[in-house]
């Protein structure tokens, strides 16, 4: 199976990921409600650099460490079906939040630097992405292609992926603020994240090492 196969299911799977109410969502739509288009773009920008670093770093590491242990493989597994299940379930919990409103408040960071730096840094604090990138990008792999480059080819993958969404949510912002900001808009966003994310943790429940 070559890599370009597998490359469709999982732009998928990583746009369910990024449709997640999160800490980069959240920041994102602050930037942008707050500084602006230009200062959402400009985090945009840094978050998915984040995941293209979350990306290498997990390439360097499995390709060794998946060779030499399949016990590595299951802890890392089972640690990733842990994560996405919690996190699906926190992501439920939210629908009995009947304001639904992401946080606002407070000075946005406009210029280029300070925007692309906040983006950065809430991707490399988010412990989302680490564990995607760790746990569950190898499982779409080929066992014919190299793991590293593998994953290291997904990552930017997601990170194409993630900065389309992101895209379409500052521009959705510019036309309508207050549409996002609707409990009922919310709330169905989060139910069709937690389900995705259930089906996420599911099939890397199924899977098996390389």
């Amino acid at each position: 199976m070559q890599l370009i196969s597998v490359i469709p299911a999982f732009a998928l799977t990583a746009l369910l990921l990024a449709m997640v109410p999160g800490q980069g969502v959240a920041m994102i739509l602050r930037q942008s409600l707050v500084g602006g288009s230009r200062a959402a773009v400009f985090s945009v920008l840094g978050n998915s650099g984040g995941l293209i670093i979350w990306g290498a770093m997990s390439a360097v590491g499995l390709s060794a460490i998946f060779a030499s242990s399949p016990l590595a493989f299951s802890i890392l597994k089972w640690a990733g079906v842990a994560f996405l299940v919690g996190l699906s379930i926190q992501t439920l919990w939210e629908l009995r939040n009947e304001s639904g409103k992401f946080e606002t408040s407070g000075k946005a960071k406009t210029s280029f630097f300070p925007a692309l730096r906040l983006g950065l840094i809430t991707n490399l604090t988010n412990v989302k992405a680490a564990v995607f990138a760790v746990a569950f990008i190898p499982q779409f792999v080929p066992k014919d292609f190299n793991l590293g480059w593998g994953i290291f080819i997904l990552s930017c993958v997601q990170s194409a992926t993630s900065m389309t969404w992101y895209f379409s949510l500052i521009a959705v912002v510019d036309k309508s603020a207050v549409f996002l900001a609707r409990p009922r808009v919310r709330r169905i966003l989060t139910a069709i994240s937690a389900g995705g994310i259930l089906f996420l943790a599911l099939g890397l429940a199924l899977s098996h090492p390389r």
